[in-house]
């Protein structure tokens, strides 16, 4: 775009998020969309599902990003809910599934958006810190990052698609061990399972995400749309029903004296006791 400055272009301004252009080569449009909570570890509020809503809508709206990054300030790159407002907050069972609801929307407007995105896991990426990774076209890690799924050890369950995308990356058996015992894995392991692309020492992270993100910044738009769509025509078949059966599971679990017991003891830092109810 002629006279397009990406040093001085104004992006959209946001609380929980920090939006940046990675380059001002003319011929790369690399944006960078940065969770910014730190002092949560990038925890999830209802804000920032929002804001990343917008965000994306602006991405995929805006033809000069090409490539998206999207990575965590500080230590962490989501370690999930904000559990401390999460079970604290005194919420109605329609606004405990509106909730749950943003965070679908977020990991299903990754899935398709039509722009390829790397999730450049600098820190923990944790629940829904976990999900927003998979839901990415690819992830990167430092190699002392965790990714986890630990929704079973706080009686919840898993969002975003994962149940149906994470077999895909991993195969079943992994997919099984990962998500049933809530286990962490670091970079190395992520990526020899297949589910990170590679891990790097972290402070190579940014600049492996930022290389990976020009290389697919400079392909032909429109080929990338189409190849991102079948790509992930298989795991995309029924999405949106598998995405519901998701949002109906967790709903469930958050009405059950177990999920309380989950949220308690995460708080109290004890071992929960669950009693199936």
């Amino acid at each position: 775009m002629p006279g397009f400055d990406a040093a001085t272009d104004a992006l959209p301004d946001y609380d929980t998020l920090r939006l940046a252009w990675l380059t001002a080569d003319a011929d790369s449009r690399v944006l960078e969309i940065r969770l910014n909570r730190p002092h949560r570890l990038n925890a999830v509020v209802e804000t920032l599902y929002d804001e990343l809503l917008d965000a994306l809508a602006f991405a995929r709206g805006e033809n000069r990003v090409r490539a998206l990054v999207l990575t965590g300030e500080g230590r962490a790159f989501c370690v999930g809910a904000d559990m401390k407002e999460h079970g604290g907050a005194e919420r109605t069972l329609y606004q405990r599934r509106a909730y749950l609801q943003r965070g679908n929307d977020v990991c299903e407007a990754l899935y398709r958006l039509p722009k390829p995105v790397i999730a450049a896991v600098n820190g923990y990426a944790l629940g829904a810190g976990a999900e927003m990774a998979v839901a990415c076209d690819f992830i990167l890690m430092a190699d002392k990052a965790q990714i986890g799924f630990p929704e079973t050890g706080i009686g919840t369950c898993v969002g975003g698609g994962v149940s149906k995308i994470l077999p895909h990356l991993v195969g079943l058996a992994q997919a099984r061990r990962l998500l049933y015992t809530g286990e962490k894995i670091g970079g190395v392991e992520a990526a020899r399972l297949q589910l990170a692309l590679a891990a790097y020492p972290e402070d190579e992270l940014a600049d492996q995400a930022l290389t990976l993100a020009e290389r697919l910044a400079a392909q032909a738009p429109v080929s990338m749309a189409m190849l991102k769509r079948l790509v992930n025509l298989g795991a995309a078949e029924a999405l949106g029903e598998h995405l519901q059966q998701e949002l109906d599971a967790v709903f469930t679990c958050s009405t059950t004296d177990d999920w309380q017991e989950g949220v308690d003891a995460f708080a109290q830092k004890r071992a929960p006791r669950f009693q199936g109810r």
